[in-house]
């Protein structure tokens, strides 16, 4: 379905529901989920090019695995935003052309041998996996194929061997619901029997982490363009160009009305001088896009700003549409570089997101974006996380609720224009109810284009909201009358 923002200049082709914010005229929102965060990483493991929906760290170390290999990062990514209370993260594994699965040939112990089995592995890898082939210790007429990754033993295939073993040693693999790590297939029939070998190696495998370059997560927006998702972030990279990239991309779904919030960061470097990280929050300068621009200390490690972001990321996605980030406590020990009082001041004028260690814990100063200056008809509440995505809630639930309900199904006539104004009442009592709309709301029908005449056409409706967002205490002003 269309949506996107309209001017009275433009006329929309597609039929849709086509949704304008403006300081004095909000639309309305109800709860929902809105916790997904995406980002695309590198591993030495899991599906290339195939989406992972994470919701557990225990679902990540089953999908990518705790991989320290040069230039991994879906473990540490992905960590991070769970970390942050995302409830769900869409993983998206990029690699190089030169990612390979590796595989070994097995073969017969006849006199002259015959490649009759390969094992591969599932994922494009350079995991050290070896096979050891033995007669079962129980029953002689059967054999075992014991898989290896590196001096751990993951499995053991049992068949029985003879005619039709190779058949049977495929069965005893594929059939595993809990092999996770190859698949088996038949070259030759053999003899049937194995020949007994003890950790020999696969070979061939490449995880294609050394050359993916910019293009690549590039390549990638248009398959996350197909999926639903709310906060984006990267894993790790602070190249100024893709960042560019990401930030313009970010800003063309948001037109198209997808409401989406991008949260980046920048490296180690960046990070020590806080005037690179706000130059960063400027260039930026949209209501979409979030930049962290202090690193933090976990389990005695710093990690940059950019590989913090994920985290943010994930901190926005866990809050409700009625709470802040504004003060939240982070796991963090340390926050890296710790800023002065005037360089805190400076960054969130420039609409940079920060991390203070307050003496006790670690605490983000404030839940802004890097919107610093004004578009037509914003406000500075466009400058808060909280509000952006309280609009974009009532972008993404209004646009279903149109579409579900309205399009094509109601008459535009009187009666359909008095039911969807009384929907849309509805839909404002709960945001009321749930603190995030005050209760002095008004919906009604555009007077500009439904006057007398009007001048909405037949199959056009202009519906327009007046309401004030709540926002989050964050200022109190205290006067002490010492007596």
């Amino acid at each position: 379905m269309a949506g996107g923002t309209w001017s009275p200049t433009e006329q929309k082709v597609r039929p849709g529901f086509y949704l304008n914010f403006e300081a004095a005229a909000l639309a309305a929102i109800k709860p929902g989920a809105r916790g997904i965060v995406a980002c695309p990483v590198k591993a030495d493991w899991g599906p290339v090019r195939t989406f992972k929906e994470i919701t557990s760290e225990a679902e990540l170390l089953a999908a990518y695995g705790e991989d320290t290999v040069a230039g991994a990062t879906a473990y540490q990514t992905i960590r991070m935003a769970l970390l942050g209370g995302a409830k769900t993260v869409l993983a998206y594994r990029l690699a190089d052309s030169n990612a390979t699965k590796a595989s070994i040939t097995l073969q017969d112990a006849a006199g002259s041998p015959v490649n009759v089995l390969k094992l591969e592995t599932k994922y494009e890898t350079t995991r050290p996996f070896k096979v050891s082939t033995r007669t079962n210790l129980v029953d002689s007429t059967k054999q075992d194929i014991l898989l290896y990754n590196g001096s751990t033993l993951l499995r053991t295939f049992t068949f029985t061997s003879g005619a039709g073993g190779v058949n049977n040693a495929v069965a005893a693999i594929n059939n595993d619901a809990g092999n996770e790590w190859v698949t088996a297939s038949k070259l030759a029939d053999g003899n049937g029997t194995l020949v007994l070998i003890t950790s020999r190696d696969f070979t061939g495998g490449n995880h294609g982490i050394e050359g993916v370059v910019n293009a690549d997560y590039i390549a990638a927006q248009a398959m996350f363009e197909a999926r639903v998702w709310n906060l984006f972030t990267l894993d790790g990279m602070t190249n100024s160009s893709l960042q560019i990239s990401f930030k313009s991309w970010i800003e063309r779904l948001r037109n198209e009305g997808n409401g989406v919030i991008g949260v980046f960061g920048g490296s180690a470097a960046d990070d020590a001088d806080p005037n690179l990280g706000n130059q960063r929050s400027i260039s930026f300068n949209h209501e979409g896009l979030v930049n962290v621009m202090v690193g933090a200390v976990l389990g005695g490690k710093t990690y940059a700003s950019a590989e913090v972001a994920p985290f943010v990321a994930g901190l926005i996605a866990a809050q409700k549409l009625s709470e802040s980030i504004t003060y939240a406590q982070c796991p963090f020990e340390d926050v890296y570089p710790r800023l002065t009082n005037n360089q805190v001041i400076a960054a969130l004028q420039a609409g940079s997101l920060v991390l203070v260690h307050d003496g006790e814990k670690v605490k983000v100063e404030q839940g802004i974006n890097t919107l610093s200056s004004l578009r037509q008809g914003q406000n500075n509440q466009w400058k808060k996380i909280r509000a952006i995505r309280t609009m974009d809630a009532i972008n993404n639930d209004l646009l279903k609720a149109a579409s579900d309900n309205y399009i094509g199904k109601v008459n535009n006539n009187d009666d359909g224009k008095v039911a969807l104004i009384n929907a849309f009442k509805q839909y404002m009592d709960t945001l009321v109810q749930g603190g995030i709309v005050e209760n002095d709301y008004v919906v009604y029908l555009n007077p500009a284009y439904h006057g007398n005449p009007p001048l909405a056409a037949p199959d056009e409706v202009y519906p327009k909201w007046e309401a004030r967002i709540t926002d989050g205490m964050e200022k109190i002003f205290g006067t002490f009358m010492v007596k």
